[in-house]
């Protein structure tokens, strides 16, 4: 036997090396994917019915983590993966009763502008104070979406969903734009935190700069919340009122139920003339004011003699003045009315809705979409038209502000019914068509935002529910179920103040979409003056 020995200081040779699987390496690339989508999904979540408001903060984290040093064309594709993540299970109610095709339509269009935020964001995060240009820009983004296509969606808007969470006094402050910067802030400057502790831990080299950005940004926004509560407040200015929110409750779900618009009359008046004999029989307080949802009845009771009857009987019998909502055609106009109903005098002012619904109160591009699907043209077969000013009425000695449903969701369509003199603000509003699903929950958050925003109590009367009474600092003290008829009666503060958020309407927003620009402006300037730097050094060589 032949023994060969190892030279001395030579060691045996290393075994050959193996590539590594392919797959691992395109389960590597799919990772940023997955996350910018899972991201989006830790966002809805975050959002109403639950009450997890704090997974907005982790979900921004990640968002700005996989964006940090990509390509915009990369950003711009992990963005829209993020806001499919967000959107699609956020806004599936709206395919409830018309199938998939305007569900996924909508989600897929307003992720499109959340692609666009993404890309600004990969820009930007190459510049110090990456986290507040970050966060300028998806407010900027958001600005953007509320206002266009078709007069704008705010609908997802990040504020909506924090009515729980600690960051809600930022409302009175700054509005929906300023509570909504804080948490996305917080969430990118999370995301720069663990990444700067990590790479201190990796390579022994903090940077301190970027730390402390950072830090500010994750501790600021809190802090400054915490600061804001002192904007908030319950305490009556104005004295008192009591309201009675009623829920009639409709025949069925669905869309059909507008077929059966006496029934829906009926149900709401019947409730009313209930409530009415438990105030007779001392187990109810009388209201000063009633408020009835949006499409209480569908049936003219001014072309309508036996809805005006109906009507007048329901508010002689609580002997109080009540807020109906009404389809009224008055001059060849269809409106979306909500008629001011006096026991004595019957109806005496009105408000016409002035934010109305794109393919639902009315339908841009009709022919478009008739050539597509023809069903939907059909389910509105004449386009509502819009109110001109906002609408206050005086009820009971208050100032009554109304917000007809989907308004609720636009900044100024609240603001400019406060400024106008609402003491207390009705939400009047009509969700059978959506079923049980969670649509009513984040409208109802969007209201009880708005009560702190403004500091003004919000009541939300549904036709099917959730029906609700709102403190002004936000806190539902009464509710009803869903598909029940119900009644709701509370006194509530009458305020006049007007809140930080009330005085600079739309300057937040402006200011902080102005920051986003400067960001966006900065990162251009300096990729371009890389790539000129780029260019002369390959001269020179």
């Amino acid at each position: 036997m032949t023994v060969t020995a190892t030279p001395v200081g030579e060691s045996d040779p290393m075994p050959p090396q193996t590539a590594p699987p392919a797959w691992r390496g395109r389960l590597v690339r799919l990772l940023p994917a997955a996350a910018a989508a899972l991201s989006g999904l830790l966002l809805y979540v975050s959002f109403p019915p639950r009450t997890l408001w704090w997974l907005a903060v982790p979900a921004f984290a990640v968002f700005g983590w996989v964006l940090r040093g990509r390509s915009w064309k990369a950003a711009l594709g992990l963005g829209y993966l993020f806001g499919l993540g967000f959107l699609l299970p956020l806004l599936v109610w709206t395919g409830v009763e018309v199938g998939p095709g305007p569900w996924l339509a909508l989600a897929l269009i307003e992720a499109v502008f959340v692609a666009l935020v993404g890309a600004g964001i990969a820009a930007v995060s190459r510049l110090p104070g990456r986290p507040v240009w970050a966060a300028a820009l998806w407010i900027a983004g958001e600005a953007v979406r509320a206002r266009a296509p078709f007069s704008g969606f705010p609908w997802g808007k990040v504020a909506f969903g924090q009515a729980d969470g600690v960051f809600l006094p930022l409302a009175a402050l700054g509005g929906t734009p300023v509570l909504g910067f804080a948490v996305v802030l917080c969430g990118f400057g999370l995301g720069e935190l663990v990444r700067q502790a990590l790479r201190a831990r990796r390579t022994g080299d903090l940077r301190r700069g970027a730390a402390v950005v950072a830090v500010l940004s994750v501790a600021v926004p809190p802090a400054a919340a915490l600061a804001a509560r002192s904007l908030v407040s319950d305490t009556a200015e104005k004295g008192t009122v009591t309201v009675a929110v009623v829920q009639g409750n409709v025949p069925r779900l669905g869309l059909d139920f507008n077929s059966q618009r006496r029934a829906v009359l009926d149900y709401h008046a019947r409730e009313t003339e209930r409530l009415a004999a438990e105030v007779a029989a001392g187990r109810a307080e009388q209201p000063d004011i009633v408020l009835w949802p949006e499409n209480s009845s569908d049936i003219d009771p001014f072309a309508n003699a036996d809805a005006r009857a109906v009507i007048d009987r329901a508010a002689k019998a609580v002997d109080a003045p009540i807020s109906v909502g009404g389809v009224v055609d008055r001059d060849g106009r269809l409106l979306n009315e909500q008629i001011l109903w006096d026991p004595r005098k019957g109806p005496v002012d009105t408000y016409d809705k002035r934010q109305i619904q794109p393919f639902g109160e009315y339908l841009p591009l009709r022919s478009l979409v008739g050539a597509i699907n023809d069903e939907w043209t059909s389910m509105v077969r004449q386009d509502f038209s819009r109110g001109d000013r906002p609408g206050v009425f005086r009820m009971g000695g208050a100032g009554v502000g109304l917000v007809t449903c989907y308004e609720a969701a636009f900044d100024w369509a609240v603001r400019d019914t406060v400024t106008a003199g609402a003491q207390l603000i009705s939400v009047p509003s009509n969700n059978a068509t959506f079923g049980r699903s969670e649509m009513t929950y984040q409208q109802l958050a969007m209201s009880r935002v708005r009560a702190v925003e403004h500091s003004r109590a919000v009541t939300v009367p549904v036709t099917s529910g959730v029906s609700a009474v709102i403190m002004p600092d936000g806190k539902i003290t009464q509710r009803t179920g869903m598909f029940v008829a119900d009644s709701l009666v509370q006194e509530v503060p009458l305020r006049s103040s007007q809140t930080p958020a009330t005085r600079l309407g739309v300057l937040p927003e402006i200011a902080l979409v102005l920051v986003a620009a400067g960001g966006l402006g900065w990162a251009v300037a300096v990729a371009v003056a890389a790539g000129v730097r780029g260019r002369r050094a390959g001269d020179v060589r």
